[in-house]
């Protein structure tokens, strides 16, 4: 058994392992020489248990001597003496000092081997003197009802300060031998009535720890196991701050004699008891070990002695987090974007909204490379946009506009509808590109839109589109059983790649670069599957993988950023079953199943924030459940409803806001996730009736914030407000979305979607055309007709 020291135990800590556990420290601390910080002699002298080094005075030589006192902690031994030890180190420092053999015994009865008084005697006794004392009754006695252990023990420590003072017949806070034998001649009756084989001159025999012939109070408290807490009052919150990536010790400051074990809690669910990657509880002193902080872990953690609940403090922990900034450029604006933790703070040159330099005018001088440089408590981060200027008196500054939007196939909105794939360049309000639904793709030559059997039109039908790194797009055609992917930078189809039937929905796991596909079999979805394509940006022939969860209803992939690169998990949701089960990305296979069977929720969509791991579970409607579930993403555990918000949640892209729209009223609930990694209600905002989609923009007008862009699903309206001041605007007159006939995918009627993290346009189709919308005016910017059924829509960065 070692006693480690505390520059040994920060090394060693620094060398966990991924799972977090240090298996070789061990309960019971006791010896190791104290460090020597000169690295003198005593840093090469081993002095063995019980014993220290020290160096002498006249020689400075090392030299082993007995222990001069042993750290508290209470963990008690039998030695091979007879008699009882607090712990083990007091055993081997004994031994040295009576210089004699003594070793732990491993037996409850080792006490005074042949005596009659063994332990369990012994506890009898004790019992026997709670009992009989006048006007008392054993703890735990009483009137019925509910009862707690927190009150037994106040009742029990009442019980033995009184026994205690009738036996200190002198009154100087030591019970001595004579004091003992008195009151057992006085109790005499009593104890021969019980037929023990104890008396209480065994009490010093027993709990006598100093062996100093004589029990103070707190060896009497020890004695009758009266356990006494204490936390100072300026400790009750304590507050923690970690860089993501470090390690944090969450250390327990409630003190006090025959302390219980310390038990951990996280919104309410027990930690020491779960095994947890990168949470754990090890040694003596109760701390909770996080090996490798991320923002999932900020949030209220809090600590309290077994048994004792009452008594508890809590650990707040914030999260300073290392960012990441990207900057983009075009003719004459410069604007750079980044992701970071709550408390980080950007000094940018900047316009009024912190991301954007512009300049005037642009001249050949401007030629060069730019510098975006972000700066907080943790670090910095920059990234460099380059600037090429044309040299020539002829090129005016118009010329030079149109030469440089049209050096990139990126920056482009791509709309599938009916007639095929339409690329719409929004500056210009401009179709840079139309694929006709008649054009061949590459790899098989046969048309992207053949037409079905009958006389039917010819015409596209799709369903979901994905985004692969602004190389490809995938987009399902559903009623023919198949995925086309589409090559940005050639503007081709090069692939059709089969599926089961019906194929409606997609994600990009960007993690593990491969897509998943949920298809329904037919209309009526008696046959769904999901389906993943690996490799999804490696230009090769690709197929579909068919994973083994069947009666698939809807899956949620939680997204990166640029914090967050690293995505582990899916999760899936089986038709008609209250359960969330998690799915491991890498493998395919099932990790764990969530159970929201104790909520009666059937889940329909999901939500998640990487600012306190919060995973929102938005409920099948029915009478009794909740609207929405809130999930602990570092427990997996459902903590409860989320208040009484009801719809389909959203996250801005920065973790920060969680938008519901209502879909029973006209209210937009908006909830906060703070510094601290809690959830709280921010505001309510009136909505032009039921919301088809939302999207987010970063905002023009102020730094790091963002303002959420709500489309109608019936009506013609857009809803603009920003998130931080509870602004709202309403753009009107954007023509009737699609009905529900002629949109049967399960998806939203009528999307949104924003060109993404420095582009100020939006794209929401009608029945008929599309709108590109002015995000930094809320304008209107211009309206592309004959585009029917234009409902599916990905936005493609630079190229």
């Amino acid at each position: 058994c070692i006693e480690v020291s505390a520059s040994c135990v920060k090394a060693a800590f620094s060398l966990l392992t991924s799972r977090g556990r240090l298996l070789w420290l061990y309960r019971g601390l006791c010896f190791m020489s104290p460090p020597d910080p000169d690295g003198g002699p005593c840093r090469r002298t081993y002095c063995g248990r019980g014993r220290q080094c020290v160096l002498t005075a006249s020689s400075g030589r090392a030299e082993c001597v007995c222990q001069e006192k042993c750290r508290p902690s209470f963990v008690p031994v039998c030695g091979s003496d007879g008699r009882f030890y607090e712990n083990h180190c007091e055993v081997y420092r004994t031994a040295c000092l009576e210089r004699r053999r003594i070793y732990v015994v491993h037996s409850k009865d080792c006490f005074f081997k042949g005596n009659a008084c063994t332990m369990s005697e012994y506890n009898r006794l004790k019992s026997t003197l709670l009992e009989v004392r006048p006007g008392g009754r054993a703890p735990g006695e009483g009137p019925p009802g509910g009862r707690s252990q927190q009150r037994d023990m106040e009742e029990r420590r009442a019980l033995v300060d009184t026994m205690f003072k009738y036996l200190d017949a002198d009154g100087d806070g030591r019970l001595v031998s004579d004091e003992l034998e008195k009151v057992g001649i006085s109790m005499k009756e009593h104890l021969e009535h019980r037929l023990l084989e104890c008396t209480t001159q065994d009490l010093l025999r027993y709990d006598d720890y100093n062996n100093d012939r004589h029990l103070s109070l707190h060896e009497f408290y020890t004695a009758f196991q009266v356990v006494q807490l204490s936390l100072a009052e300026d400790q009750s919150i304590s507050v923690s701050t970690v860089t993501v990536g470090l390690s944090a010790v969450l250390t327990c400051a409630i003190q006090g004699t025959l302390r219980p074990p310390i038990i951990w809690k996280r919104n309410g669910i027990v930690l020491n008891f779960l095994d947890l990657e990168d949470i754990n509880d090890f040694g003596d002193d109760g701390s909770l070990y996080i090996t490798k902080v991320t923002t999932i872990h900020m949030g209220n953690y809090s600590c309290h002695a077994y048994g004792y609940e009452d008594l508890h403090q809590t650990h707040v922990l914030q999260v300073n987090g290392h960012f990441e900034i990207l900057c983009s450029s075009s003719c004459e604006l410069f604007k750079c974007h980044r992701d970071a933790s709550p408390g980080a703070s950007a000094q940018l040159q900047r316009q009024p909204n912190g991301s954007e330099l512009l300049i005037g005018s642009v001249r050949y001088e401007d030629t060069g490379a730019y510098t975006c440089i972000a700066k907080n408590e943790v670090g910095v981060d920059e990234d460099i946009s380059s600037l090429f200027v044309e040299d020539s008196a002829k090129k005016t500054r118009k010329t030079l506009r149109k030469r440089c939007c049209r050096l990139s196939v990126g920056n482009m909105f791509y709309v599938f509808s009916d007639e095929g794939v339409t690329v719409l360049q929004p500056a210009g309000c401009e179709v840079r590109r139309h694929m006709a639904r008649t054009e061949r793709i590459v790899a098989t030559y046969e048309e992207m839109c053949p037409k079905g059997e009958g006389v039917s039109p010819q015409h596209c039908v799709w369903s979901s589109a994905v985004n692969i790194r602004d190389k490809y797009i995938y987009v399902t055609q559903p009623l023919l059983s198949r995925l086309l992917v589409v090559d940005v930078q050639a503007q081709k189809v090069v692939q059709a790649v089969k599926t089961d039937p019906f194929p409606v929905k997609m994600l990009y796991d960007k993690s593990h670069d491969q897509v998943w596909v949920l298809t329904w079999g037919d209309m009526d979805r008696t046959h769904p599957t999901l389906q993943v394509i690996p490799q999804a940006s490696v230009g090769e022939v690709h197929h579909a993988v068919r994973t083994t969860f069947q009666k698939v209803n809807d899956f949620f992939i939680p997204p990166t950023n640029l914090i967050i690169t690293h995505v582990r998990f899916a999760f899936v949701f089986l038709q008609n079953e209250p359960a969330v089960h998690k799915i491991d990305l890498e493998s395919f296979r099932r990790v764990k199943t969530i159970s929201l069977r104790n909520y009666s929720c059937v889940p329909v969509s999901m939500a998640y924030t990487h600012l306190g791991g919060f995973y929102f579970v938005q409920c099948r409607s029915r009478p009794g459940a909740p609207a929405q579930l809130l999930i602990d993403s570092v427990t997996d555990a459902v903590t409860g409803p989320n208040r009484n918000v009801t719809g389909r949640p959203f996250v801005s892209p920065d973790g920060r806001y969680v938008v519901t729209p209502d879909p029973e009223s006209s209210r937009l609930t908006v909830q906060t996730v703070s510094f601290r990694g809690e959830l709280a209600l921010n505001r309510e905002l009136d909505q032009p009736g039921a919301v088809s989609d939302l999207a987010f923009q970063p905002s023009f007008a102020e730094s790091n914030q963002h303002v959420a862009v709500a489309a109608s699903a019936s009506g013609t309206d857009l809803l603009f407000a920003d998130l931080s001041s509870g602004r709202a605007e309403v753009l009107r007159s954007l023509k009737e979305p699609l009905g529900p006939r002629a949109w049967p995918w399960g998806g939203p009627a009528r999307v949104v979607v924003s060109s993404g993290l420095f582009g100020p346009y939006l794209l929401t189709p009608s029945a008929e055309s599309v709108f590109v919308l002015d995000g930094k005016q809320r304008t209107p910017h211009c309206e592309v007709s004959d585009i029917k059924r234009g409902n599916t829509v990905v936005w493609v960065g630079e190229v």
